[in-house]
């Protein structure tokens, strides 16, 4: 029997896991599942790769981070790279590379001290809302109506005293009805996307927010390419505002959720992605004929 060419790099078993082994399975893919706590990564000697792609999908952005540096290291195909992990786990990092790439955002400041994060909230006028540069699901958001608020969330972050507080993300506050867009790239095309809605201006799923099937306009599909390739994405989920003037891409996030908008979009989105996995192999295979002259 064949050794599996695949590797799923994940602790936490979840739904979304669950599902792309039934994905796998089902198109005939043999692969490991590669508990990332008990990788040891040793950065020396001639180690090879024992996978042609690795998945990954690990719970911990810091885990994943150094796997996923490691395992490209010694010449494994990683879905997402280390790049784009590194890009999309730093809001700050992601909103440069977006900005780069002439991608549209909201206006958004980094700033480095309690005084210097609140000339920035009022040069972009309240409301604001400010984020931690590291964190997913919608925690520790704080969105500012005027200066008092702004003062008290500034004296927080100081006195809390960790590294990620000390570094000031601030943006433009978007009146969007409470809504926004979760788009899914694969590859070269937004596959899907869902409108969620809330009473809250967080719209996460996580806290609430109820999902509905949003269709992929040829507009849409552009903007998400150019938001995946910006942060050298393979499947990333985008989450954008919708307004008056277009799309505004609000976040990039490299180690995707999909379980509620499977059914809700009518897309088998991990099965999908196990199409993307299947051509990466069949690109190597391709490649490694052409090497021996077959």
């Amino acid at each position: 029997m064949s050794s599996p060419r695949v590797g799923v790099l994940c602790s936490l078993v979840r739904p979304e896991e669950k599902l792309l082994f039934q994905a796998f399975r089902e198109q005939g893919v043999l692969f490991d599942r590669i508990d990332e706590r008990t990788l040891l990564l040793n950065a020396y000697g001639n180690t090879r790769r024992q996978y042609d792609v690795v998945l990954e999908r690990s719970v911990s952005h810091s885990r994943g981070y150094y796997a996923v540096r490691y395992l490209q290291g010694i010449g494994t195909r990683v879905v997402n790279t280390f790049q784009t992990i590194e890009c999309c786990g730093d809001k700050a990092l992601t909103t440069m590379a977006l900005s780069e790439a002439g991608v549209p955002i909201p206006r958004s400041t980094v700033a480095f001290t309690p005084e210097s994060a609140l000339q920035a909230i009022e040069e972009i006028g309240y409301p604001v809302v400010m984020k931690p540069v590291v964190g997913s699901w919608g925690r520790l958001l704080s969105k500012i109506n005027d200066r008092d608020a702004a003062e008290a969330v500034l004296e927080h972050k100081k006195v809390l005293g960790n590294y990620q507080h000390s570094i000031f993300y601030i943006q433009e506050f978007v009146q969007t009805n409470c809504s926004d867009i979760r788009a899914f790239v694969i590859g070269n095309e937004c596959i899907a996307a869902i409108r969620r809605t809330s009473q809250h201006w967080v719209t996460n799923t996580a806290r609430g927010g109820v999902a509905s099937n949003f269709p992929v306009s040829a507009e849409l599909n552009d903007i998400c390419i150019r938001a995946a390739r910006a942060v050298q994405g393979d499947v990333v989920a985008i989450d954008l505002f919708e307004t008056q003037d277009g799309y505004l891409v609000n976040e990039v996030n490299s180690t995707m959720e999909f379980r509620n908008s499977i059914h809700t979009t009518g897309v088998n989105i991990p099965g999908r992605m196990v199409d993307y996995v299947r051509s990466i192999l069949n690109e190597e295979d391709q490649t490694l004929q052409h090497a021996v002259g077959v």
